[in-house]
């Protein structure tokens, strides 16, 4: 039997479902008539003793310093500007700083400042010669005091996702910033009055174009109140009903609840503002009304809507449903992105590879998985190479370990506030958009990319571990928001990849330095997508399976490391369903067997298309990275692979 030469069309089901389930005090600008103090020669200073003690500040590690305040001796202080410099004068000259007397305290102290930090032992070393003068009676660095916010909300110890082991680390974040300034767009079910959230609500629209589905007795309009998304069995294509959600809320609430307030929760950016923006009803929400909404949160224009009067510098997307991209969704999402707005979305909730769901596998968007107490992936997530970074989503199987937000109590329609514990893609999302809200307000001018590579930057490997792709890992708000803290406005642009860690990549010298369990797997020819040479897995129509291998070590010291490669799928399978015939990413390590991402004949394609694999949670180590195709014993799927590459950051 000859192998697979030439696939067949296929069509790609889409719909659109919903996924349910203090800035830090500076130091301010030198005043202008600050210059270097000389060092004179003085008659009046009293000679210096070894025997006087001398109180010396402590350094915080990892901190470094440039202002110190010094408290001289009376004789000292008295004798004027000039002799009070021959105190730090040698200790300046040590420390290779040119120092300047800044001003005078209440205290009767007075701060000094050197043109560069000190950190550490610098810092020691130089306050340490300031007390050899005998001058001095203390000095102690300058310290940058910053707010430590524990939020008082009541339930605020109920939110594990925000503080606890396997949490975002947030309470460290809010020291740098709370997402003043920011407007988070959250396109969802609409929302209703919450005490909890109202302070922090600002104007949004309602595109819902179907006065049958939004319940308001009219199309598009300026209200985006939520008037509940309940249904009777049958009106959503099943046989069962459904109460309301208020899924708007509950996202809301996650992003930007009113905090401090010694009432309820706390949301991840507390000062930041909710810009509520209704595009979903009964039995969902329409592609072209998203689409519309995605467009105008941002800051275009839509024909027969008053362009927003506040566009947000980030939108909140829990929602989805499956099938490819597709040109309405990208093109929307671009828009938004060029107009510096970032758009986060929800992976999916059907435990299957994202590349499936969309928005999910759109491109410029930002991808979340949702992770659970454990720190492990949640058992509902969607995975793969089109995950970005993983937020906690919550697993409400157990008591306390869902996502707890607001929400309204109401069945059907709205009636009393509330609170509930929620889990999905759908609860993990808003931590991400409100982190976001978080980066923005400290940098307004961040780039929709230089945000998505902060976000992946800033994630820790995910604690429970994770073998089905995760994206970068666990987002770590602490790591981010301390990385940007004093940050340049234009962001540095990302580091060039220090080159390919593998060997043979395009195939060009047939199996040299790989693995094949088949040697019919390196192909040459004009198949190739570049130079001759190409590998080939399956492709025969019966039950077979192919591996191909290259053993890699990488480095511990990467900030991020990836396998990209082109993939090229030829099928003869005609369902649009059904994955028949699976291509797996494998990584192997001393301790098991990890599927990274995988493809199937419903990837098939009239040409190669990169993959990206993240392997950021095997820096450190020598892994073999594992080509896998497995063929049935129906028709013939081919997997070509070309032009592979790991490389680090």
């Amino acid at each position: 039997m000859a192998r697979f030469s030439t696939p067949l069309r296929r069509t790609l089901a889409v719909s659109a479902a919903v996924v349910i389930g203090m800035s830090g005090f500076g130091i301010g600008a030198l005043p202008a008539t600050a210059s270097p103090v000389p060092v004179p020669a003085e008659k009046s200073l009293p000679k210096a003793s070894a025997d006087d003690k001398v109180k010396i500040g402590s350094v915080e590690s990892g901190e470094a310093y440039d202002q110190f305040i010094v408290t001289y001796k009376a004789s000292a202080k008295e004798a004027g500007k000039s002799s009070r410099a021959k105190a730090w004068g040698k200790a300046a000259k040590a420390a290779g700083v040119s120092v300047k007397e800044m001003r005078a305290m209440a205290t009767g102290s007075f701060v000094v400042k050197a043109d560069k930090k000190l950190k550490g032992n610098g810092a020691k070393e130089f306050m340490a010669d300031i007390a050899q003068s005998g001058l001095v009676e203390s000095v102690e660095p300058d310290a940058i005091m910053k707010i430590s916010m524990t939020p008082n909300d009541t339930r605020y110890g109920e939110q594990w996702h925000y503080s606890g082991t396997n949490g975002m680390r947030l309470p460290s974040a809010w020291d740098v910033a709370t997402g003043e300034g920011s407007i988070v767009a959250v396109l969802d079910t609409g929302i209703t009055s919450h005490s909890d959230l109202n302070a922090n609500v600002i104007s949004g629209y309602d595109f819902v174009s179907s006065s049958a589905s939004a319940r308001d007795g009219n199309g598009r309009d300026a209200n985006p109140q939520d008037e509940g998304d309940w249904y009777a069995a049958g009106e959503c294509g099943g046989s069962y009903s459904g109460s309301s959600s208020w899924h708007g809320t509950h996202v809301a609430g996650t992003v930007a609840a009113v905090t401090n307030n010694s009432s309820g929760v706390a949301g991840v950016a507390p000062d930041a503002k909710i810009q509520p923006v209704r595009v979903l009803a009964k039995c969902g929400g329409s592609l072209s009304d998203i689409a519309d909404a995605i467009i105008w949160a941002s800051g275009g224009s839509v024909p027969g809507v008053p362009n927003n009067p506040t566009p947000a510098d980030t939108i909140n997307m829990s929602l989805g449903g499956g099938g490819a991209c597709g040109s309405t969704y990208q093109a929307a999402i671009n828009s938004a992105v060029s107009r510096g707005t970032s758009v986060v979305v929800a992976a999916g909730n059907e435990s299957q590879n994202a590349s499936n769901s969309r928005p999910a596998n759109c491109e410029n968007v930002i991808t979340v998985a949702a992770s659970n107490p454990s720190g492990a992936p949640s058992y509902y997530t969607n995975y793969g190479s089109a995950i970005d970074v993983t937020a906690p989503g919550g697993d409400t199987r157990y008591a306390g370990q869902g996502v707890l937000s607001t929400i309204n109590t109401g069945s059907t329609t709205p009636s009393s506030q509330g609170y509930s514990f929620y889990q999905g893609t759908s609860m993990a999302t808003p931590h991400v958009a409100g982190m976001v809200a978080l980066m923005k307000s400290v940098n307004p001018s961040m780039s929709p990319a230089a945000v998505e590579t902060a976000l992946k930057q800033g994630t820790r490997a995910m604690p429970g571990g994770c073998n089905i792709g995760c994206g970068a890992g666990l987002v770590d708000a602490a790591k981010i928001m301390n990385a940007m803290e004093g940050t340049d406005p234009t962001p540095t642009p990302d580091p060039e990849p220090s080159g390919n860690l593998l060997k043979n990549a395009g195939f060009e010298n047939g199996s040299e330095y790989w693995t094949a369990n088949r040697a019919d797997t390196f192909e040459t020819g004009s198949a190739a997508r570049s130079g001759n040479g190409l590998a080939g897995l399956n492709g025969w129509g019966n039950s077979n399976t192919y591996t191909l291998d290259q053993k890699v070590t990488i480095p511990a010291d990467a900030s991020a490391a990836q396998l990209e490669f082109y993939l090229h799928v030829l099928t003869n399978e005609t369902t649009a369903y059904s994955q028949y015939d699976k291509l797996t990413v494998q990584v192997l390590d001393n301790y098991g067997t990890y599927n990274m991402g995988s493809w199937s004949n419903l990837d098939a394609s009239s040409n190669y298309e990169l993959q990206t694999v993240d392997l950021g949670n095997f820096r450190g180590k020598t892994v073999t990275l594992r080509f896998k195709g497995v063929e049935d014993s129906y028709q013939a799927t081919l997997f070509r692979i070309d032009d592979a590459s790991v490389t680090m950051n």
